[in-house]
């Protein structure tokens, strides 16, 4: 068992809008982003599940061509492999768990966040 303060991990300056802290497990990642007020997560796909959780603000999601909006209190399942994007359309806090692991995120091969 390990215990883990999200206070305490290191906050990583994604780009200007967008702060990320991780922790990695065995088989899961589980992120907490604060998005800013028109930050967006360009489109991209990932081998991983993911379901995120809006803690507070609004997330706008591109899926597959659709729109889909998730405020704090909701979460959304992300199939593997579906492309998608995210605009933020207020300060947001989300939180996101994939399966597998991301190991892009681990060995830094998430350049797709960093514009």
């Amino acid at each position: 068992m390990q215990l883990y303060d999200w206070n305490q991990l290191p906050a990583e300056q994604l780009n200007p809008l967008i702060t990320r802290r991780m922790i990695h497990s065995g088989q899961m990642t589980v992120a907490r982003l604060e998005l800013q007020r028109d930050a967006v997560v360009p489109e991209h796909a990932h081998v991983n599940e993911q379901i995120c959780t809006v803690e507070r603000g609004a997330l706008e999601f591109s899926i597959d061509g659709r729109r889909q909006v998730v405020r704090a209190g909701e979460s959304l399942v992300i199939p593997p492999n579906v492309p998608h994007g995210v605009v933020a359309l207020e300060d947001s806090l989300a939180v996101d768990i994939f399966t597998p692991r991301r190991e892009d995120w681990i060995s830094g091969d998430d350049a797709y966040l960093r514009k």
